[in-house]
C-alpha cells in the first residue's frame, strides 16, 4: 500500500516510523506544515518525498493518506483524500466542529472509500478480550463504567512540541484522551450520549480545561467522568466496567483488571503495538477482513459525546 503521511509532530512521526518498518507499506510522500519538523525529518529521512499537504492528499502516488494534523483541518484533507479516490487514516478527534465530521462521515458513505480512525482501542487484545466477557455472561447486568481522568501536567510531556492540545480551540484533555475511552465505551457498551457535561476553564482564555465532570449514558448504562489537570499527585487514565457478576478495570491504557467482589486482580494481556490498525488498514484497502477498526461513523459518535462536554450540540 502507498501511503502518504500528512502531519509529523508526536503521532504522525511516531506512525511514519511504523510505516517505514512495515513490509507491505510504502511511504511514497510526507508533508507537514512547520518548517522546522520538515528539516528535522528531512534529515532523518532524505530518501522521503515531501510535498504540501493539499497536495499529497490528492496526489496520484498514493493509494491511502495518514492525516495526523490538528484536528480542525482534518476535513479538508480527508474529504480531498476520499474525493480523490484514497483510503484515509485519520488521527482523533474525528474533527472539533460538529458540522464538519457530519461530512467527513457523510462524504465516506457516498465515495465509499475506506476510512480509519486511530483508536488504538479498536485491535487492542483488551478490547478483544472484554468483548468475549460481555457475551459470554462473565459480567452478568452491565451496571455502569466509570472514567478518571487525571494529568499533573498538561499537555504531557511528550506532547510539549504539540502546542495546540493544550489550547481552547483544538485541545484539552477531553478531546485528546476522553475520546478514545468514550470509543471504548461505544465499542463495549453502547452509543454514548451525554446527558450532563461540563468542563472548568483557568482565567487564561487560551488554555484548554482544567477540570471536566459528565453523567452520560450507553443506552440504559450509566457512564461517569470525571477529569482534573494541574493538581499535585500521579496521574491516572482509568476505565471501569461495574458488572453485577464481575467488573474490570483497564489501568494506564493497557493494564487489565478484573474482580468479582474482592481485590482488583491483573489480568494477563499479549503485548499490542501501533501497527495493529495500519496492517487493519492495509487489508481493507486489498479488500481482505480488517478487524473491527473503527469508522468515520463511530468517530463522529465520539465527537458529538465530547464535544457536548463544551456546549455542542448535533446539528
Amino acid at each position: 500500500m502507498r501511503l502518504g503521511v500528512i502531519g509529523l509532530g508526536v503521532m504522525g512521526g511516531a506512525m511514519l516510523e511504523v510505516a517505514l518498518a512495515a513490509a507491505d507499506v510504502t511511504v511514497t510522500g510526507v508533508a507537514d506544515q512547520s518548517d522546522e519538523t520538515l528539516a528535522r525529518v528531512r534529515a532523518a529521512h532524505p530518501e522521503l518525498t515531501f510535498a504540501a499537504p493539499a497536495d499529497l492528499a490528492t496526489a496520484d502516488r498514493v493509494d491511502a493518506v495518514y492525516i495526523a494534523t490538528p484536528p480542525a483541518s482534518h476535513a479538508e484533507l480527508a474529504i480531498a483524500a476520499m474525493r480523490a479516490g484514497k483510503a484515509v487514516f485519520c488521527e482523533k478527534p474525528l474533527a472539533v466542529d460538529i458540522a464538519e465530521g457530519t461530512r467527513m462521515s457523510d462524504v465516506s458513505v457516498e465515495t465509499g472509500m475506506v476510512n480509519v480512525v486511530n483508536f488504538p482501542f479498536a485491535t487492542m487484545p483488551a478490547t478483544g478480550y472484554l468483548e468475549q466477557q460481555l457475551l459470554a455472561g462473565a459480567v452478568g447486568e452491565v451496571l455502569a463504567v466509570d472514567v478518571q481522568l487525571r494529568y499533573p501536567l498538561w499537555p504531557r510531556p511528550f506532547q510539549a512540541t504539540a502546542t495546540w492540545v493544550g489550547e481552547r480551540a483544538e485541545g484539552g484533555f477531553v478531546r485528546e484522551v476522553f475520546s478514545h475511552f468514550s470509543y471504548l465505551t461505544d465499542r463495549l457498551v453502547g452509543p454514548v450520549a451525554a446527558v450532563d457535561a461540563a468542563v472548568e476553564y483557568p482565567a487564561d482564555p487560551t488554555v484548554s480545561e482544567i477540570a471536566a465532570h459528565g453523567l452520560l449514558r450507553a443506552g440504559d448504562v450509566p457512564v461517569h467522568m470525571t477529569g482534573r489537570a494541574g493538581m499535585a499527585g500521579p496521574g491516572a487514565d482509568d476505565w471501569t466496567l461495574w458488572g453485577s457478576t464481575r467488573s474490570y478495570q483497564l489501568r494506564n491504557w493497557t493494564d487489565l483488571y478484573t474482580s468479582d467482589g474482592g481485590p482488583w486482580s491483573p489480568v494477563e494481556m499479549p503485548a499490542g503495538g501501533r501497527g495493529a490498525t495500519l496492517a487493519g488498514l492495509v487489508n481493507a484497502v486489498r479488500g481482505e477482513p480488517s478487524g473491527k477498526l473503527a469508522d468515520f461513523a463511530a468517530a463522529l459518535r465520539v465527537q458529538t459525546a465530547v464535544e457536548a462536554f463544551f456546549g455542542e450540540q448535533s446539528s
